[in-house]
């Protein structure tokens, strides 16, 4: 099965959470969500493990990687308010879970390899991994290559060698019609694995399997907000054949985004424009949570966002009335982030001030009435898309280019929209933007995504705020968008681990070590 076109909902804005990295936190309770289903729905006990050479082995704990793992095995959502007493909520559940850092030559620094155990006496082996922005790849079960992202309803079905096809064959597999079906032969027996765009009769199948001697049958819910299909199609997925659809360059970027993500959703555009207008309402709700002043004990900043308003109003600052809201917005959104307040990773958690904040402030000082904020949320949406097909959200793959660089190219497209830029003023001023950033390396201070990562997400809305005008003003990019992407993913693999969210950097200094020190003791 070839991998599936991104989606702007999937892939780039969003999920919705709460913590301070969707890698970490949404990925992880993402990963458990479909290994707790493996086992019925009720865990006993998981052992996780993560590979020393990798970025969990450093940061699992302050990055919010046990959090979101253990959540996910307790089914909580990670919108829930208590999300951060995981370890009491466990111990409560009667879950043991077990972190170990091993030497086990993983390929990817996100991996995670995970045995467990259910209460009805299931027991399963997974391995998978967080490709960035919440986004998740379950590669391994029980020995079986598989590839399980959220995005269809799964079953699992193992049979000694040479039942799986039979199975396969068989009319009531055939009836229930998947989109996908796939045969593994395994030294272990034999798998198949079905995906289904729409959930099947679960039970007839399951009785199906046990007629024709399945060992076990394993289903798993979708958790994506777009959801996958056979045949799936999208209109474009670079800058260069999204200005070659946009008839002549006529189209708004807002409506190649809806337009797009309607042929990937199976949907409308309007419906695009609905979900990305809920979407929109929630990082209201962040920003006016973070205006608002923000409380919580293990962080390193306390409120800081007030302080832009109080010294606008004294004069003490440099008159740049827009760029001062952005740079205030920027600030309480990631407040909020640090606060365990709800938030949208747009396109991560670590970087989900710096679009947010952006088109917010920016809209605001503007007078732009939600709706062209939306539009604008849509077509910075279609800029991560170019960006998920060309590289990644990881930092852990490719530095913080690949986050608050990413946000900051996709806000300067967004900004152009706000201005009534055409798409091709979108796309240069993204690619512009994205030039200014490469090689931006991920050395957060003390285990936690504040520092530098806050003026970080300030630095890429200042950065989108001069590239939107630099396009608007009909400056040259010279380099075209989708050739900048390649060359930042190129160089983001090129960065040493110990700058690609490891605790290199400023995240070795002496004063970083000493917080690190007193944050342990909190």
């Amino acid at each position: 099965m070839d991998k599936m076109p991104a989606s702007i909902f999937n892939d780039v804005i969003g999920p919705v959470m709460r913590g301070p990295s969707s890698s970490h936190v949404a990925g992880a309770a993402r990963i458990a969500a479909v290994v707790r289903q493996s086992v019925g729905g009720d865990p006993l006990r998981a052992v996780v493990d993560f590979d020393v050479n990798g970025s969990l082995a450093a940061s699992h704990d302050g990055h919010g990687t046990d959090m979101g793992f253990v959540c996910g095995m307790l089914g909580k959502e990670i919108t829930e308010p208590d999300v951060d007493r995981y370890a009491r909520l466990a111990r409560e559940a009667g879950i043991e879970i077990e972190f170990r850092i091993l030497d086990y030559g993983a390929e990817h620094p996100n991996n995670y390899r995970i045995e467990v155990w259910g209460r009805g006496g299931e027991r399963h082996l997974w391995e998978g991994v967080s490709v960035g922005g919440g986004m998740i790849e379950m590669r391994n079960y029980d020995g079986f290559p598989v590839s399980i992202c959220g995005d269809f309803c799964e079953a699992l079905v193992k049979f000694p060698r040479g039942g799986a096809a039979a199975m396969k064959d068989s009319p009531l597999v055939a009836g229930s019609a998947p989109d996908f079906a796939q045969v593994v032969e395994g030294g272990n027996g034999s798998l198949l694995s079905l995906k289904y765009s729409k959930a099947p009769d679960i039970e007839a199948l399951r009785a199906a399997a046990a007629g024709q001697g399945a060992l076990d049958f394993v289903f798993v819910k979708p958790m994506l907000p777009t959801l996958s299909r056979a045949n799936c199609s999208v209109p474009f997925s670079s800058a260069r054949d999204m200005l070659a659809f946009s008839e002549g360059g006529n189209m708004p970027m807002w409506e190649l985004a809806a337009e797009y993500e309607a042929a990937r959703g199976g949907t409308s555009k309007d419906e695009a424009l609905d979900k990305m207008r809920i979407l929109v309402s929630i990082m209201e709700g962040s920003l006016k949570e973070g205006l608002a002043g923000t409380e919580y004990a293990d962080r390193i900043l306390g409120p800081q966002a007030r302080l832009i308003e109080a010294a606008r109003e004294r004069g003490a600052l440099i008159p740049c009335d827009i760029l001062n809201n952005v740079i205030k917005s920027i600030t309480a959104i990631m407040e909020t982030k640090s606060a365990m307040g709800v938030i949208v990773a747009a396109p991560t958690a670590g970087s989900c001030g710096c679009l947010p904040g952006t088109l917010l402030g920016a809209g605001l000082a503007l007078g732009k009435p939600k709706e062209e904020i939306t539009r604008a949320m849509l077509a910075a949406g279609l800029i991560g898309i170019f960006i998920a097909e060309g590289a990644t959200f990881a930092a852990e793959v490719g530095g913080c280019q690949v986050e608050c660089g990413a946000g900051s190219g996709m806000a300067a497209a967004g900004l152009v929209q706000l201005m009534g830029g055409s798409a091709e003023q979108c796309v240069d001023a993204a690619s512009m933007a994205l030039q200014n950033i490469t090689g931006l390396a991920c050395d957060p201070v003390a285990n936690r995504v504040e520092v530098p990562c806050l003026g970080k997400n300030v630095m890429g809305g200042s950065n989108a705020v001069a590239s939107a005008n630099m396009a608007l003003a009909g400056y040259d990019k010279v380099i075209p968008l989708d050739e900048t992407i390649a060359a930042m993913y190129d160089v983001g693999l090129k960065l040493p681990l110990e700058l690609r969210c490891t605790f290199g950097g400023l995240g070795k200094s002496p004063a970083a070590l000493k917080l690190l020190e007193k944050l342990k003791d909190r």
